[in-house]
C-alpha cells in the first residue's frame, strides 16, 4: 500500500472510530443540559452524527471492494484498523451501516413520538449510549473490550425499558430482562477467557489466523463453544428464556423497535464474529441448531394464533431469531447475516409503523379461496420454486433443509390469494411469490464475499435428522392452523399454542420471584420516581 493510500485509509478508519466516541460524549452531555434549546440541538447533532457514520462505514466497505480488486496483502487494512484497535470486514461494514440507520430512522422517529413526553429528556442520552456501545462491539478486535461492549449494551437498554417508571409491569419486565442479561454476561466473559485459555491471546485476528495455522480442539474452545451458545440463546430470547421479551411491550415503541430490531440480534453477531476461531461443528453448533429450531417451530405457530399486533411482532422476533441461530448452527453463516440485516430492517417499520398495522389489521379482509384452490396454488409456486433450487442448488447452499424452508415460504406467499381474483390476477400473484428466490439469490450474492470462506463444515447426521424434523413438524403444524380452525382438536391446540405452549413458564415464575425480591412490589408499595430499584411505602 502507498503512503498516501494508507494516509487516507487510516483517516478514514479513525474518523469510523471517532464516531462512536462521539455519540458517548454527546450522550454525557445530553444528560448533563437542561436547556430545552439546547437538547434540541443534541437531538439534531445526534441524527448527523448517524449520518456521518453511515458515510463513513460506505468509505471502509469501498476500501474493502478496492482492496479485494487490487490484491497484495489482503490483510493490508485490517493491519491499519488494528493500529486502533478496529477490526474492519465485510462483516462489521454491513452491521455498522444497519444499526447506524436503524439508529438515525428511531432517532427521528422518537424526536415526534416524545415531543411532549416527560421521559424525552431522558431517552436521548441512553439511546445513544446503547447505539455507541452496538457500534464499539461490532467494531473491536478485542475480545475484552467486545465483552465490555455486550455490557454495556445491556445496562444502557435497561434505562431505555425504564423510561416510564411508574408502570409496575414494565419495570417488572425490565428487571427480569436485567436478570438474564447478567447471565448472558457472565456467560459471555466465561467464553471469552476459555478463548484466551486455547489461543493465549485475546486479539481476535491473532485467534483466527492461529486456527488458521493449527486446526484442532481443545476442552478450552468446547467450553467457549457451550457457554457463548447459551450467551446466544439468552440474548435472542430463545424457548425457555423468552418470557421477558413477550412482557417488555409497555416500552415506548421507539424502545420496542431499538430492542427487536437491533439488540436482540446481538447473539447472532456474536456468533458470525467468532465463528472462525471454531474448528468445524461444535457442541455449540448442536445447541443453537436444537433451541434455534424448537424456539422456530413454536414460535412461528404461537404468533400465528395471536390476537395483539405488539404481542404477534414479539412472538415473530423470538421466531426470527430462532431461524437465525437454526441457520448459524447448520453453518450457513452467509444466510444467517442476510438474515440477521434484513429482519433488523423489517422489524425497526413493523413497531414504528404499528399503529397503522392496527388499523390495516381492523380492516375487512378479502375472502379466502376454497382450501382447494389454496392449495393447488400454493403446491403449484412450490414445485417451481422447488425447480428452481434444483438446477441451483448454491442458493440455498447447496442446503435441502434450507431449500425446504424456502419452498415453504414461497408456497405461503401463494397460498394468500384471495377469493374472486381472475386467472391473470393470480399468475401475476405468483410470479411474485416465485421472484422470491432469485431476489434472495441476489441479496446473498451481496452479502456472500463479507463472510469469512468456512468451507469443510461437516455437519454430523444427528444435526441433519433435528433439522429435517424441525422443518417437518413446522409444515404440517402450520397447515393444521390454516385449515383445521373448524375441528374441535385443533382449536383446543391452537389455545395451548396461543400461550406459547407454557413453555415459558418455570425460568419466567423464577426471574419473576428474584425481581420481586429486588423491587420488593407488593402493591402497597410505590417506587420513589427516577430511581430503578428503591421503593418506598404509600402514606
Amino acid at each position: 500500500m502507498n503512503p498516501i493510500a494508507e494516509l487516507s485509509s487510516l483517516l478514514i478508519l479513525a474518523i469510523w472510530l471517532l464516531l462512536p466516541v462521539s455519540l458517548f460524549v454527546l450522550a454525557g452531555l445530553s444528560g448533563w443540559l437542561k436547556s430545552p434549546l439546547k437538547l434540541n440541538h443534541c437531538w439534531r447533532l445526534a441524527g448527523w452524527m448517524m449520518v456521518a457514520s453511515m458515510a463513513a462505514s460506505l468509505m471502509v466497505g469501498v476500501l474493502l471492494l478496492v482492496q479485494g480488486q487490487v490484491g497484495g496483502n489482503s490483510n493490508s487494512l485490517a493491519t491499519l484498523g488494528g493500529r486502533f484497535g478496529l477490526y474492519p470486514d465485510g462483516i462489521a461494514v454491513w452491521m455498522a451501516l444497519m444499526v447506524a440507520f436503524i439508529g438515525w430512522v428511531i432517532l427521528r422517529f422518537a424526536d415526534n413520538y416524545l415531543s411532549q413526553d416527560p421521559g424525552r429528556d431522558r431517552f436521548l442520552p441512553w439511546f445513544l449510549v446503547t447505539v455507541a456501545s452496538v457500534l464499539v462491539l461490532v467494531f473491536t478486535n478485542h475480545l475484552l473490550i467486545l465483552a465490555g461492549a455486550w455490557i454495556g449494551v445491556s445496562l444502557a437498554l435497561h434505562h431505555l425499558l425504564t423510561l416510564y417508571q411508574d408502570r409496575p409491569q414494565a419495570r417488572m419486565a425490565a428487571v427480569q430482562k436485567f436478570i438474564v442479561s447478567r447471565v448472558g454476561d457472565a456467560l459471555v466473559i466465561s467464553g471469552v477467557v476459555a478463548l484466551y485459555l486455547h489461543y493465549g491471546t485475546f486479539y481476535l485476528p491473532e485467534m483466527v489466523q492461529s486456527e488458521a495455522a493449527r486446526a484442532g480442539g481443545s476442552t478450552a474452545l468446547t467450553v467457549a463453544s457451550v457457554v457463548l451458545a447459551l450467551a446466544a440463546v439468552l440474548k435472542c430470547a430463545q424457548i425457555p428464556f423468552h418470557g421477558w421479551l413477550i412482557r417488555v411491550m409497555e416500552a415506548p415503541t421507539p424502545v420496542s423497535a431499538l430492542l427487536h430490531a437491533g439488540v436482540i440480534n446481538l447473539g447472532g453477531f456474536l456468533w458470525l464474529r467468532l465463528f472462525p476461531v471454531f474448528d468445524g461443528f461444535t457442541a455449540g453448533h448442536m445447541i443453537l441448531l436444537v433451541i434455534g429450531g424448537m424456539t422456530a417451530f413454536v414460535a412461528v405457530l404461537t404468533m400465528m394464533t395471536q390476537y395483539s399486533v405488539k404481542h404477534a411482532l414479539a412472538w415473530s422476533t423470538c421466531a426470527q431469531m430462532g431461524f437465525m441461530l437454526f441457520e448459524i448452527g447448520m453453518g450457513a453463516y452467509t444466510l444467517a447475516l442476510l438474515h440477521l440485516l434484513a429482519h433488523s430492517l423489517y422489524k425497526a417499520h413493523s413497531f414504528l409503523a404499528s399503529g397503522r398495522t392496527v388499523a390495516v389489521s381492523a380492516a375487512t379482509r378479502f375472502p379466502e379461496s376454497p382450501t382447494a384452490s389454496r392449495l393447488f396454488w400454493a403446491g403449484s409456486t412450490g414445485l417451481v420454486a422447488a425447480a428452481i433450487l434444483v438446477q441451483a442448488p448454491w442458493i440455498v447452499e447447496n442446503n435441502p433443509v434450507f431449500g425446504a424452508l424456502l419452498v415453504l415460504a414461497v408456497s405461503a406467499a401463494a397460498m394468500g390469494i384471495p377469493a374472486g381474483a381472475t386467472t391473470p390476477v393470480k399468475l401475476r400473484l405468483v410470479g411474485l411469490a416465485v421472484l422470491l428466490v432469485p431476489v434472495y439469490s441476489l441479496l446473498h450474492f451481496m452479502v456472500g464475499p463479507a463472510v469469512p470462506v468456512h468451507e469443510g463444515f461437516a455437519i454430523p447426521t444427528a444435526a441433519w435428522a433435528v433439522a429435517s424434523a424441525m422443518v417437518t413438524l413446522l409444515a404440517a403444524c402450520s397447515l393444521m392452523i390454516v385449515f383445521g380452525a373448524r375441528f374441535p382438536a385443533t382449536r383446543g391446540l391452537c389455545a395451548h399454542f396461543r400461550q406459547g405452549l407454557y413453555l415459558e413458564l418455570p425460568f419466567d415464575r423464577l426471574t419473576r420471584f428474584l425481581a420481586s425480591e429486588a423491587l420488593k412490589v407488593p402493591t402497597m408499595f410505590r417506587r420513589v420516581p427516577h430511581h430503578p430499584f428503591r421503593l418506598e411505602e404509600r402514606s
